[in-house]
């Protein structure tokens, strides 16, 4: 079956959800313990995880969840199109000169940008348009990250040439049970891989970052491990009327993703561990979640969606009937769902 091309599933200017992939060259282990080196490159997750920061801040695109592993990385995006017109060109101008800087301050980050270089953006009505649409571009968040990280590692290595593989893959999420099983499916992914037992100790994970966080409140108020991750639970009152841009500058904006509170999902997530690691400690409840019932998924199903949601989806994801609904942005085809995925989902 021919590839979908991207900009058939979402463009940088409409809002959407989707789950990208990023895997290095022929699946090396050169963001962790490397068997054939004996080199460990852990430290290489930690420069994903400041670069994630960065983008965070400067792109009009929410963080939502994330994990990084020795060879590849999952990041959960949402494109903000809608809070990137509420910026003006002086500050579409000084996020892109933030993140592509023309000189660095002293310890090597970003400089602050002068007057005559936001005049070099903002007096070029041409160019400031197409630096806008980049702020929002999922493939433009790509780019900056994977370039930034290859070069790094390259010049460690004392390498040229790819560091990773190809063009990052991405499936675009259509409805909430995509949304919510795909953000488990990431946030568990240390745990299927049998690298850590419980989410607090699963490293390099956006749900360690969030229990840090909750952890921190009572401790350190004005320190928020997770200031970068947009917030989890939707404000039914708000989040539907605007864009609500971030009141900080760490992340883009202030919605929520899931209705459904930190609690729950965290709670979500441990009862998940549990079924989809046997051997884990800790006995599975007797009762469903109530949530499952209130999104009329069977618990077998569940754990089938979060286990195997990389091998369920292509391009899309989504329930049957929101796929079959779906078409593409361009050539309006229709999107192709896997058997297993339909049979699992009919459950």
């Amino acid at each position: 079956m021919a590839r979908i091309t991207r900009a058939e599933v979402f463009s940088p200017d409409e809002v959407a959800i989707v789950h990208v992939i990023g895997r290095v060259v022929r699946r090396c282990f050169l963001l962790g313990d490397d068997p054939i080196t004996g080199k460990n490159f852990d430290h290489r997750k930690l420069w994903i995880e400041r670069r994630l920061e960065r983008l965070a801040a400067a792109m009009g695109i929410d963080l939502l969840t994330f994990s990084i592993l020795s060879n590849h990385f999952h990041l959960v995006l949402r494109s903000r199109p809608d809070v990137v017109e509420t910026w003006n060109d002086t500050e579409v101008a000084r996020r892109w000169l933030l993140l592509c800087p023309i000189r660095n301050d002293g310890h090597g980050l970003p400089g602050e940008p002068s007057e005559s270089e936001l005049n070099s953006i903002r007096n070029d009505a041409e160019r400031t348009a197409k630096i806008r649409s980049r702020l929002s571009d999922i493939s433009w968040w790509m780019r900056l990250l994977c370039q930034h990280i290859a070069m790094r590692a390259n010049r460690e290595d004392e390498e040229t040439g790819k560091f990773f593989q190809g063009r990052f893959k991405a499936v675009c999420l259509l409805d909430e049970t995509a949304v919510l099983s795909c953000s488990a499916y990431v946030d568990l992914n240390p745990i299927r891989a049998a690298l850590a037992e419980t989410l607090e100790s699963s490293p390099h994970t956006s749900v360690q970052l969030r229990l840090q966080a909750l952890q921190a409140t009572v401790q350190k108020p004005n320190v928020a491990a997770d200031r970068m991750l947009c917030p989890i639970e939707i404000d039914e009152l708000r989040d539907m009327l605007w864009a609500r841009p971030s009141q900080t500058r760490h992340r883009c904006s202030d919605k929520g993703f899931l209705n459904m509170s930190s609690s729950d999902y965290l709670q979500l997530l441990d009862w998940t561990a549990r079924q989809i690691v046997p051997e884990k400690q800790g006995a599975t409840p007797i009762s469903i979640p109530p949530l499952m019932e209130r999104l009329a998924i069977a618990p077998e199903v569940w754990c089938g969606l979060v286990k195997n949601f990389g091998k369920l989806f292509h391009s899309v994801a989504g329930r049957p009937q929101t796929v079959d609904a779906a078409r593409t942005r361009i050539r309006r085809r229709r999107f192709h769902l896997r058997s297993q995925t339909r049979m699992l989902l009919s459950v």
